[in-house]
């Protein structure tokens, strides 16, 4: 299996058009992200049709993709590659990560959504498991297999519910990283919302609550103190930058963080979520339609991400999530998509595809199947958000909503109230069939498949 991954490797750096072409590399959940020096000598069409390669994504880097547990051992064989032509030359990169920054279609707004994509997505797989252990717990001991005071129990919820008690200190890490801060003032940034002293603070009357502002007031904060650091780090003799530095940078946040970014992030939390909420109540069975088939072109842009921190204030404010179930039908329409593809296609090629993605969709990743399946062939893509819509509708309805964050797909079955966990079986399966019926009867006939020969 590692000369298969190193082979699959040494194919995607051909490609790419050596190691001296690799300006940057780094890897998520399903794609192998590269920034090259020289676009020019990249053949994407050539990468495109590698055994292995699931699909290619254009954005400010080129995101191939592999699939989930894939893309890390072959990241490792690419690492191992470039580094024994001599690694990467860290003047291409700065100057490479420049003209990124330069792109067209690099708006502030667009940018800005992929930078809190990016402080959120390395804490995927800590979320992930985190959800998946308190959501497991909760189900076991709400159906009367454990009881709530049982030390397996205690000990299980302690070990799940840990992350999201501190996550504000882990955001706030990558936030200072993000935005070129130190990632241990970014960390103290996020101790200034959570730390239970605050509740000791009353300022203009009103007593402050540990954590008021969630996330939205941490990354206001962390983001913040990224910038003040930086800024003061010009005007400080070298000889006093690590004694002056983080002291002022740290007071100053401390200061505004209490006065400000509590309170305004507090606003923008409530506002964000009563305004989903109001969406939802009033939309219903429209909403739930609507955001379910909306998602999966979130997803093309990797804009996907940016929601993490939605999904999470509606669960420290109302204590679940009633979003993730719906978006999480975008996945189930693809699934339906796929099988109704399998069925009719007679290209062996596209059919190995859709048998190697389809695993990997079923338990809630689904850009395989979107890069690898469905986009490429075109309509499929639509048929699939309008399954998708079906399912979302469906969730909407019942109010399914998740305890946890999680991924999709049938793991989060795990994270949805126990008493809705049939509900939202029942709704992955209407996404499903939506999906391959809508595909079946006019989404797909192999005149579509043309590069799948």
């Amino acid at each position: 299996m590692s000369g298969e991954n190193q082979l699959l490797a040494k194919k995607i750096l051909e490609k790419l058009g050596g190691a001296e072409n690799i300006a940057s590399y780094t890897h998520c959940m399903t794609r192998l992200r590269v920034t090259p020096v020289d676009g020019t000598k990249v053949n994407k069409e050539a990468l495109k049709k590698i055994d292995g390669v699931l699909g290619l994504v254009e954005q400010e880097t080129l995101q191939i993709i592999l699939g989930p547990g894939k893309v890390a051992k072959v990241t490792e064989e690419f690492g191992k590659l470039v580094d024994a032509s001599g690694g990467i030359d860290l003047k291409e990169r700065a100057a490479q990560k420049k003209s990124e920054l330069k792109e067209k279609n690099a708006t502030p707004f667009k940018l800005l959504l992929r930078k809190i994509a990016s402080i959120f997505i390395p804490l995927i797989p800590a979320l992930v498991a985190s959800g998946l252990i308190t959501g497991i717990t909760k189900a076991i001991v709400q159906a009367g297999w454990l009881p709530a005071e049982s030390q397996t129990a205690i000990i299980l919820s302690t070990i799940g519910g840990g992350l999201f008690a501190y996550l504000g200190i882990l955001v706030g890490i990558n936030a200072a990283k993000e935005f070129g801060g130190s990632p241990a003032l970014g960390g103290l940034a996020g101790i200034l919302i959570i730390n239970p002293a605050v509740a000791g603070i009353s300022l203009f009357g009103t007593e402050l609550l540990p954590g008021r502002g969630g996330l939205i007031g941490v990354l206001f904060a962390a983001i913040f103190i990224a910038l003040v650091e930086k800024r003061v780090r010009k005007f400080v003799p070298q000889s006093l930058d690590i004694i002056l530095t983080p002291t002022i940078a740290l007071l100053i946040t401390g200061i505004l963080t209490y006065l400000v970014f509590m309170p305004i992030g507090g606003i923008i939390s409530d506002g964000l979520t009563k305004g989903l909420l109001a969406v939802l109540d009033m939309g219903g069975i429209v909403a739930g339609f609507v955001l379910g088939a909306t998602f999966l072109p979130l997803v093309v842009t990797g804009l996907h991400q940016g929601l993490t921190p939605v999904h999470l204030e509606l669960i420290n404010s109302i204590g679940d999530d009633p979003l993730l179930p719906i978006l999480a039908m975008g996945g189930a329409g693809q699934v339906g998509a796929a099988f109704a593809i399998y069925m009719k296609t007679k290209k062996k090629r596209l059919k190995r595809a859709i048998g190697g993605s389809l695993p990997s969709g079923i338990l809630g990743i689904g850009e395989p199947l979107i890069f690898g399946v469905t986009l490429p062939l075109g309509r499929p893509f639509l048929t699939a958000c309008l399954g998708a819509g079906v399912g979302g509708a469906f969730q909407a309805y019942f109010n399914v909503a998740t305890v946890a964050v999680g991924v999709s797909g049938i793991p989060l079955t795990f994270l949805v109230h126990a008493q809705q966990i049939v509900l939202y079986l029942i709704g992955l399966v209407i996404a499903y069939a939506a999906g391959f019926i809508f595909t079946f009867l006019f989404g797909f006939n192999d005149r579509m498949a043309g590069e799948f020969e």
